[in-house]
């Protein structure tokens, strides 16, 4: 038994190492591989590189040398060429050997560390030689790209020139300026015609860049220009002429306009447009388009400007007539009043804080009517203030003059509205005696079986109000404001107590139905006797809101929405 044993266990043993061994050999062998593919493509990288174009077409570039420079960019590139042969390609090859040599040694560290070397070197030299390619290519393509380039150009040069004949009528003084340049955008095409001839393709991006610039140069020009000539030959001067037209008529009206520069202004757009004139003609169309727009939104602005001072000039004489008449009428008032002041502190109970009011009003009165003819004043012929302005000043002192106009329409109200309070008190105080008398006539009509004390307190208080209100009748003279608190207090005590007294009967009539209603029950549920007994104890007590409660407690049990019918009968015994 025990023999067997250890054969099973030798068995597990031997075969667990056969395992191990082999995913090792497995994993060493699948990481082999993967190194080798590597290693492959970087060779497969190296001999493209190595065969490359370059040659063929440095041998084109070999072909055209005709100028210094051409041949110094030769040499450069050849120099290039062979250190790329000479040096770089056979490091790659070495690198990939030595590679291949410690993969063999299965030195996997050494190798990954060697392949990554190996990696960035062909990274390098393959950009070297994709550079230097670029660089040759951009001299022995440049003659087809150059010419697809410059056909564009004559296409985008030929429909300019069309578009500038069909409408040259519109560009006035500068066809001509026009028409050299356009002369000169055509000798530089002959340039570019010439420097192919020669081969002279290190200068054929400086020419096309020339021509490209000029074309669109020209395109501005062709846009802008009739829209320049027509601002500045034709419409601004109509425009200023208008605004010199309409400025002298309203001047000599009598509209002080100063404060607009008018004639300076004039004067500086006609240098401007000079200026514009002078710089268009030398097609220089920086921001000149954009000037003129400027200068025609301002003299349009004016027209505005000089109908906003016609109405404000109309709106003035308007408004002056009607602050004139007002002020004078408001100036008489006061003086009256001031006048009567004595007699009025006597026959009414004036405060101190209703004379300040009153002195405080006729001092406003008098800085209002300062202001308004120093106003006057600069509304004379000579004037140099604008109507807007002088409508504004006008304005501000209307305001403060109906600001004075309401002070005093409350002081007058005041004075006036004292006998009225008083007829109005005396009125008030009769509705609130009949009111009184109604919510005693209400509580002796129902004879409530309990009045609750606090009601006899809130009639004893209403009534004391009453006598209050006739005794501040009895003084002379009257304070009206004590007088207005006086009955306002016995108003809202009366109010109140009527509604008490309304409330109260409504609840203690309600709960009596309740009760009535409830005693067909009485002998019908047991023990419902003495608890509707409590109900009535609680009604003789004054205690009608618990009363009906318990009441309708006890016979929702037994009739679920009593209420509703209670209600029905309590709103049929109430009518």
């Amino acid at each position: 038994m025990e023999n067997n044993l250890t054969l099973v266990i030798a068995t597990i043993v031997i075969v667990t190492i056969f395992l191990i061994v082999g995913v090792i050999y497995f994993l060493r062998s699948n990481r082999t591989k993967r190194i080798k593919k590597i290693l492959e493509r970087l060779e497969i990288e190296k001999n493209q590189i190595d065969s490359s174009p370059i040659v063929p077409e440095l041998a084109k570039v070999e072909a055209i040398l005709n100028n210094e420079k051409l041949e110094v960019m030769y040499k450069e590139w050849s120099s290039r060429l062979q250190n790329i042969k000479d040096t770089q390609i056979p490091k790659l090859t070495d690198m990939i050997l030595d590679t291949e040599y410690s993969l063999s040694q299965k030195s996997y560290k050494n190798t990954l560390c060697k392949l990554a070397k190996l990696e960035m070197e062909v990274y390098k030299v393959r950009t070297n030689s994709e550079f230097l390619l670029g660089e040759i290519k951009e001299i022995t393509s440049s003659e087809e790209r150059s010419r697809e380039v410059i056909t564009e150009f004559k296409v985008r040069f030929r429909e300019l020139h069309q578009k500038f004949q069909s409408t040259k009528n519109e560009y006035g003084p500068m066809a001509d300026a026009i028409q050299n340049q356009f002369e000169v955008i055509s000798k530089r095409f002959e340039d570019f015609e010439t420097i192919m001839d020669n081969n002279e393709y290190t200068e054929v991006n400086e020419i096309i860049g020339i021509i490209n610039d000029l074309l669109k140069h020209m395109s501005i020009v062709i846009e802008e220009v009739p829209s320049i000539v027509l601002l500045a030959y034709s419409v601004l001067p109509k425009r200023i002429h208008e605004v010199e037209e309409v400025y002298n008529r309203m001047v000599k009206a009598g509209y002080p306009l100063d404060y607009l520069n008018v004639e300076y202004n004039i004067d500086e757009a006609n240098k401007k447009i000079g200026d514009i004139i002078v710089r268009v003609k030398n097609l220089n169309l920086e921001e000149g388009l954009f000037e003129l727009k400027v200068l025609l939104d301002y003299f349009d602005s004016l027209f505005n400007d000089f109908e906003k001072e016609k109405i404000a000039r109309a709106t003035y004489e308007d408004t002056n007539a009607t602050f004139r008449t007002k002020l004078s009428k408001i100036s008489s008032v006061v003086e009256n009043i001031f006048d009567q002041l004595d007699d009025i502190k006597n026959i009414y109970n004036l405060s101190e804080e209703d004379i300040d009011v009153l002195k405080k009003l006729y001092e406003d009165l008098k800085e209002v009517s300062a202001n308004y003819q120093v106003l006057l004043d600069h509304t004379s012929n000579n004037t140099t203030f604008a109507y807007s302005k002088l409508l504004k000043e006008l304005e501000t002192l209307t305001l403060s003059l109906a600001k004075i106009e309401d002070k005093l329409d409350n002081s007058l109200d005041a004075i006036g509205s004292m006998r009225d309070d008083e007829l109005r008190a005396r009125q008030q105080l009769d509705e609130i005696k009949v009111i009184l008398k109604d919510s005693k006539l209400q509580m002796r009509k129902y004879n409530l079986p309990y009045i609750p004390q606090s009601y006899y307190v809130e009639l004893k208080e209403a009534m004391s109000a009453i006598r209050e209100i006739v005794r501040e009748l009895d003084k002379k003279p009257i304070t009206i404001s004590v007088l207005n608190t006086r009955v306002d207090t016995a108003r809202d005590l009366v109010l109140k107590l009527y509604t008490k007294t309304k409330e109260l009967i409504r609840m203690a009539t309600f709960a009596e139905t309740a009760l009535v209603y409830s005693n067909r029950y009485r002998s019908s549920y047991e023990g419902l006797s003495n608890k509707l007994n409590l109900s009535e104890q609680l009604f003789l007590k004054g205690e009608y809101q618990k009363s009906l409660e318990l009441t309708i407690s006890l016979l929702n049990k037994i009739e679920p929405g009593v209420y509703d019918k209670l209600m029905y009968l309590y709103s049929g015994e109430s009518k």
